[in-house]
C-alpha cells in the first residue's frame, strides 16, 4: 500500500511506496486522493501521446517527400511498411482536406 504526505490543509503533496519518517499515513491503492495527486502525471502521458500521434503524422509527409524526390523507393521499404503508408494514405484521401497536418507554420 502507498504512503502519504499531508500538507497543513489536509491535501496529499507526497507519495511513497515505502513508509518514511515523514511519509506515514497508509492510503488505499485505488483511493480517490491518490488518483487525483497522481493525476497530473497522467496529463503528462496524455500530452506525450497526443504528440506522438502528431509526429507520425509529420515523419508519414517526410517519408513521401523523400519518395516524391526519389531520395528513397518505396519498394526499398518492408512489406509491412508500405502496407501501412498506403492504407494511412488511402484514409487521407477519403477524409480529404480535413487533415491539416503541418498547417501554416
Amino acid at each position: 500500500m502507498p504512503y502519504v504526505k499531508r500538507d497543513a490543509t489536509g491535501a496529499v503533496v507526497a507519495v511513497s511506496r515505502d513508509s518514511t519518517v515523514d511519509i506515514y499515513e497508509e492510503v488505499p491503492e485505488g483511493s480517490a486522493e491518490l488518483a487525483a495527486f497522481l493525476g497530473d502525471g497522467e496529463a503528462g502521458r496524455e500530452s506525450i501521446d497526443q504528440t506522438d500521434q502528431d509526429f507520425v503524422r509529420v515523419l508519414e509527409d517526410v517519408v513521401q517527400l523523400l519518395i516524391d524526390k526519389g531520395v528513397i523507393l518505396f519498394t526499398d521499404l518492408p512489406d509491412s511498411a508500405q502496407e501501412k503508408i498506403m492504407r494511412r494514405q488511402r484514409l487521407r484521401s477519403e477524409l480529404g482536406g480535413r487533415l491539416d497536418l503541418i498547417g501554416e507554420d
